[in-house]
């Protein structure tokens, strides 16, 4: 087992059409190391935004560690995400692009390295939640109707 899941955004499948994922680097400062050990980060709200050639996380929630005194950082401040230029590239010109963002889906520990799952996503209107939901218990009478006999 390389991975270890630290957390997801769970709301990230429900408000938004995952068009490409990508895994990157994150740069994390102090103690926000140890406060990942704890799982005590939140990845709700949070969402990745183009600034020149680089590429920031912003309102990822990560609390104080515990132990922690002055080394402690900020809970939501910006954090750069480690990706490669051509990559980044890429990214760039696809969220210029009318209606794409990138959002994070989880955040692991990959070999001992925090690493995150960035989305190329476009926002879901309503309707198409609402097809979803038809859907899903579309799928769900079938599989009680097979389950009865």
């Amino acid at each position: 087992m390389a991975e270890k899941i630290i957390a997801t955004n769970r709301e990230a499948r429900r408000d938004y059409i995952i068009l490409e994922s990508y895994e990157s680097g994150i740069e994390l400062k102090g103690t926000e190391v140890k406060s990942l050990r704890e799982n005590r980060v939140s990845l709700k709200d949070s969402f990745a935004k183009c600034e020149g050639q680089e590429i920031y996380l912003y309102n990822m929630h990560i609390s104080p560690y515990s132990h922690g005194n002055i080394f402690n950082q900020a809970p939501t401040r910006v954090r750069k995400l480690l990706l490669h230029k051509s990559e980044i590239k890429k990214l760039v010109g696809k969220i210029q692009e009318k209606g794409l963002t990138l959002i994070p889906l989880r955040l692991y520990f990959k070999h001992g390295l925090a690493k995150i799952e960035i989305a190329l996503s476009k926002g879901k209107k309503f309707y198409d939640k609402r097809e979803d939901i038809k859907r899903r218990d579309a799928k769900l009478e079938i599989e009680r109707a097979l389950k009865t006999r």
